[in-house]
């Protein structure tokens, strides 16, 4: 296992820089461009991006990422004194708790919620703003999570 250790840790690094770069970009432009639309434009336009996301490729980013985190978290454990074995753990706890569980504690129910509403109606509208900061901060969270913990992994292979 340890003579994985390397490689997992370098797919780990990808994984994180992957799903930090996508979560950037929400948080810096898409987000806003989709705020600029009419209310039901801007909730049709993410329902359906929420919908598209759900792909093979992404979801082994994600959660594929996350799972090897859990691997490397357990490594960690039996190879204590290897050199990098505190930034491969900050690395994997950090992404693993900024990314899946924040995704699936949060993200994740907030779509749901928007997928629900009427979007011509006043409650989407109030679905919809609420979406657009909660939402949104949390991919904030995400985003600086998956970028750290990218480094994390880099620091742990130097």
């Amino acid at each position: 296992m340890m003579k994985l250790l390397p490689a997992l840790t370098f797919v780990a690094a990808i994984g994180s820089g992957v799903v930090g770069g996508v979560f950037f970009a929400f948080s810096n432009f898409v987000m806003a461009a989709l705020a600029r639309l009419p209310v039901p434009s801007g909730i049709a336009a993410m329902n359906s991006i929420n919908v598209t996301v759900i792909t093979p490729t992404f979801m082994t980013a994600l959660f594929g990422t996350g799972l090897i985190c859990l691997v490397l978290i357990a490594s960690v454990f039996f190879g204590w004194s290897q050199s990098g074995s505190y930034w491969l753990l900050a690395g994997a706890m950090i992404y693993f708790v900024g990314n899946p569980i924040v995704t699936m504690v949060f993200n994740v129910p907030l779509n749901d919620a928007l997928a629900a509403v009427d979007p011509a109606s006043a409650n989407g509208a109030a679905v919809w703003a609420n979406h657009l900061s909660e939402w949104v901060m949390w991919n904030h969270v995400r985003t600086v999570t998956a970028i750290v913990a990218m480094a994390c992994f880099i620091m742990a292979l130097i």
